[in-house]
């Protein structure tokens, strides 16, 4: 499935190309899944163009989860028939073959369903890192997660239960009880009440999925607290005693091992709230920019 240029859901199109061959070092996988993940959204309008350059036709889709068909060169900790999952940096996995570089990828779970597996990088890596490196959630502490009805929002709700924080996650209707069920400890349907009304005390950390700015997050945390924003930049006012960061996630591969532990012990459970056919992709960013998904969203060839 690719775009040929910028615009509206109707540049993605299905193209039938050569099936690729692995150089050195590369490995071809045949593909049980990629998934969408919203950035998608702005890579396709052309919001990205700054910080991701890509040549068109640009095959889309940043995750993938599939079976490895053949190696190049070089290869020595993968063989055929391994399966794996990984971030592709150059995208491509919205196929049924992609090329990938062997060090970008690490075995897939294998208490869930190969396909299933392809919700985890982006989205995961993302919240991993927000929780653990950005925030250093630690036992004990109020985490409120801002948008936990999303991809990235349901990995940091669980993730920061693991480090032991009580959770906070704002969620509407259509996703409270599945946020619920990813073990959130109080929800706050922000559609009914504002947020800073529903807080009984301020959180020791927000972990902002969604585009608020700092006059809507800062006067939830308590001084010496912080807001770690994985969508827009949150700016704090001059000798605001709460810290603010912004990031955009890294493509680690040690972090992606220890996600697929976590999730083969069962401590996260993959919140897959969709499986497409790759040729629907199309629909699902429609669906997107109305405001209709939900969680993971898994497309397959």
């Amino acid at each position: 499935m690719r775009m040929h240029q910028y615009g509206d859901a109707s540049v993605i199109r299905r193209d039938d190309i050569p099936r690729p061959a692995p150089g050195p070092g590369e490995v071809l996988i045949d593909v049980a899944a990629t998934s969408f993940n919203p950035s998608d959204v702005g890579l396709r309008r052309g919001l990205l163009r700054s910080v991701f350059s890509i040549d068109l036709p640009y095959t889309l889709g940043w995750d993938v989860a599939g079976t490895v068909a053949e190696v190049g060169d070089g290869v020595r900790a993968l063989a055929e028939g391994d399966r794996v999952v990984g971030l592709l940096d150059g995208g491509g996995a919205a196929a049924e073959y992609v090329v990938a570089p062997a060090g970008t990828l690490v075995a897939a779970p294998a208490t869930v369903p190969l396909a299933h597996a392809a919700a985890i990088p982006v989205a995961g890596l993302t919240a991993w890192q927000a929780v653990f490196e950005h925030a250093n959630v630690t036992s004990g502490q109020r985490v409120l997660v801002n948008g936990a009805g999303g991809g990235v929002g349901g990995f940091a709700v669980q993730l920061a239960k693991y480090a032991g924080a009580h959770v906070v996650a704002t969620a509407g209707a259509r996703s409270a009880e599945a946020v619920r069920r990813l073990g959130a400890d109080e929800i706050v349907d922000y559609t009914v009440t504002p947020v800073a009304e529903a807080l009984d005390e301020p959180v020791d950390v927000v972990l902002n999925i969604v585009a608020a700015g700092a006059e809507a997050l800062v006067p939830l945390v308590r001084p010496g607290g912080v807001v770690v924003s994985v969508t827009v930049p949150v700016e704090t006012p001059a000798g605001s005693p709460v810290t603010a960061t912004h990031f955009v996630a890294r493509n680690d591969t040690g972090h992606l091992a220890d996600l697929v532990k976590l999730v083969d012990t069962g401590a996260v459970r993959l919140d897959v709230s969709q499986s497409r056919p790759l040729t629907d992709l199309a629909d699902v960013h429609r669906a997107a920019e109305a405001g209709r998904n939900r969680g993971k969203i898994i497309l397959t060839p």
